[in-house]
């Protein structure tokens, strides 16, 4: 197979064209219904392959294909007559014009038809202990094999937690790189951190014109122009241009672990925790999951459109599936939160680093405070509703 410019391995023979697996995984994915067949998620076009492709889906026409966590995105013309015309869908959303994403766990038909192929499974709790031993295996497993493509032209993302800490071990030679305010605790937890590795750490030092040239270039690449969006995107889409800048082509990031294992707050105490539904730490956690396929979308086009490609090893589809067995005591407790994670770090990286608090990356880099910041010079004061996404839409319109 060969890449063509619209992304992804193109097989002119047979009309393939995805990204993240090849065809036969795909088509042993659709014939078995298996959300994970292997791999780090996939997209895109795959042809008829077999009488079991066909049973299960009703015919042997092409289908458009994105895995059950959304790893890969995928976009349609909205309204197409036949979205799995070449022209009609897309990896990227600003080459249509008017693109809608295809839902994670999806198939599209050329007629339109769309069928939900995968959900995300949800299994009993296994007993704790061999449920600690298939997440060890599965993430040393997953980290190891960062290395085994191409090292040299890979770099890491940095912030100093035990997430992209433990990544990194997967690339010892690979350089980190943080991104930050000065005075951000992820500068600080990255200098740490790297000293007590003993490796290398760039820091690209955020500046107000930093924020100001990117956000319209952030808008434009993922279509989202909200806050929260805008202020997770913008670290990632700011560390991945000097990353790119000096020659790497993939960057290593710890997407996934904080909601695979549990990371966040509201999954520990949820039955009190008006942000979530449920009432169990396991419940909860497949919550924040269920939120991957548009967070993973936002995060892939920012890096994409920085110029490097994404490897992110927590969300390869070993750590997937043994994270889901985890019972909810190796998830989050009053006391600890990504037990089972930082369990299975034990060794691999130093202990302040295994143990260290995260804080959220818009708020560890300054970059939500500082772009609040902008709006409240710019004249878009806190009283305004949404002050912060009217400076946007005012910045991006070339009116500030």
């Amino acid at each position: 197979m060969t890449g063509d410019a619209a992304g992804g391995a193109a097989d002119p023979a047979t009309g393939d064209r995805l990204r993240g697996a090849d065809a036969a995984t795909v088509r042993r994915a659709l014939a078995d219904r298996d959300p994970f067949p292997g791999g780090a998620g996939f997209a895109g076009r795959v042809a008829a392959g077999g009488a079991s492709f066909m049973n299960r889906e009703g015919s042997g026409g092409p289908r458009l294909v994105r895995d059950v966590l959304g790893r890969q995105p995928l976009f349609v013309e909205r309204g197409a007559s036949d979205p799995t015309a070449g022209e009609a869908w897309s990896f990227d959303p600003a080459t249509l014009t008017d693109p809608e994403a295809l839902p994670a766990g999806t198939t599209a038909s050329p007629s339109g038809e769309r069928t939900t192929a995968w959900t995300l499974p949800d299994p009993p709790a296994a007993d704790p202990e061999p449920a600690q031993a298939a997440v060890t295996e599965a993430v040393t497993a997953a980290v190891e094999a960062v290395g085994d493509a191409d090292a040299g032209a890979t770099a890491v993302a940095f912030s100093g937690g035990v997430d992209s800490a433990l990544a990194a071990t997967g690339v010892p030679d690979a350089p980190c790189y943080v991104a930050g305010f000065e005075g951000s605790h992820d500068l600080s937890a990255a200098r740490e951190a790297a000293a007590e590795m003993d490796r290398e750490l760039r820091v690209v030092e955020l500046t107000h014109a930093d924020l100001e040239r990117a956000v319209p270039e952030l808008v434009a690449a993922t279509g989202r122009s909200n806050a929260m969006d805008l202020n997770i995107a913008l670290p990632l889409y700011l560390t991945a241009e000097a990353v790119a800048a000096d020659g790497f082509e993939r960057l290593v990031v710890g997407q996934g672990a904080d909601e695979l294992f549990g990371g966040y707050s509201k999954v520990v105490e949820p039955a009190a925790d008006h942000r979530v539904d449920a009432d169990t730490v396991r419940g909860a956690r497949r919550e924040t999951m269920l939120t991957l396929p548009a967070q993973l979308e936002r995060d892939v086009l920012a890096l994409r459109a920085a110029g490097v490609e994404p490897v992110a090893p927590f969300l390869d589809d070993r750590v997937v599936a043994a994270a889901l067995e985890l019972p909810g005591d190796l998830l989050a407790t009053p006391d600890e939160r990504k037990v089972a994670l930082r369990r299975a770090a034990r060794g691999a990286v130093p202990e302040s680093v295994r143990t260290a608090d995260k804080k959220a990356v818009q708020y560890g880099t300054y970059v939500a405070r500082e772009l609040d910041r902008l709006a409240r010079q710019a004249g878009f004061k806190r009283r305004m509703d949404d002050h912060v996404g009217q400076y946007v839409d005012a910045l991006v319109a070339g009116e500030v």
